[in-house]
């Protein structure tokens, strides 16, 4: 079992990478790290070049650079870090984050922006699941009850997410919010009629988004049963 921490530079505490390194059980961290004069300094010709560059191409410009970095007085060993020398329309933009992983297994550009960067993207799964299926609905006075009703918000968010994934794929909604799915794809008039043989829906003349509601259950068709 591998288990990799990721988080902002708020969790950037010689306790918290001292514990993972110590772990028998393989404990990695990829973590923020706020920007000081030192680590500046360290990248000084690399903020440079991505000036030169965006000056010429009038784009965004990125250069990462590896090195070794301990703090004067907080961190008690050497680490890795991996720094982000971007120039934006702006100015100057520089990154910094502090891992275990190591240089072998991940080059620096691919290690920000493949492995660090989808924090922001995890985040907002998160926040989607808050904001369009209310697991932050947890208002009743008993434990039990705040946590079947984020059992209920998770699970929705399970079935949503692989009808996103399986179902949508390759359609307008491939990429949409729960919010939007719910509102586009669930939330409209239908006349259902029930036989002995089928059950059919006709939708209303005025639905919008009959052919990807076909195409999704059409994909869902191709799956697989679990263990089958």
């Amino acid at each position: 079992m591998k288990i990799t921490l990721r988080a902002d530079s708020a969790f950037c505490r010689d306790e918290i990478m001292d514990w993972c390194e110590q772990q028998k059980i393989k404990v990695d961290y990829l973590f923020g790290l706020a920007k000081n004069s030192r680590l500046t300094q360290e990248i000084t010709l690399e903020m440079q070049q991505a000036k030169t560059e965006f000056e010429l191409t009038k784009k965004t410009a990125r250069i990462f650079k590896d090195f070794t970095y301990q703090t004067l007085d907080s961190w008690t060993v050497e680490r890795r870090v991996v720094a982000k020398a971007q120039h934006l329309e702006k100015g100057s933009n520089p990154r910094f984050i502090v891992t275990s992983l190591s240089k072998e297994g991940f080059e620096a550009k691919s290690l920000y922006q493949d492995v660090y960067c989808q924090r922001g993207d995890m985040e907002n799964r998160i926040k989607e699941q808050k904001l369009d299926l209310h697991s932050d609905r947890t208002s009743t006075e008993m434990l039990k009850s705040n946590q079947l009703r984020l059992y209920f918000s998770s699970m929705a968010y399970i079935v949503l997410n692989d009808l996103r994934r399986l179902g949508l794929k390759d359609t307008l909604l491939s990429s949409a919010q729960c919010s939007t799915i719910r509102l586009k794809l669930l939330k409209f008039t239908a006349k259902v009629k029930l036989s002995l043989s089928r059950i059919s829906v006709s939708f209303t003349s005025s639905y919008l988004f009959q052919s990807i509601f076909h195409t999704v259950y059409c994909n869902l068709l191709l799956l697989k049963p679990l263990g089958g």
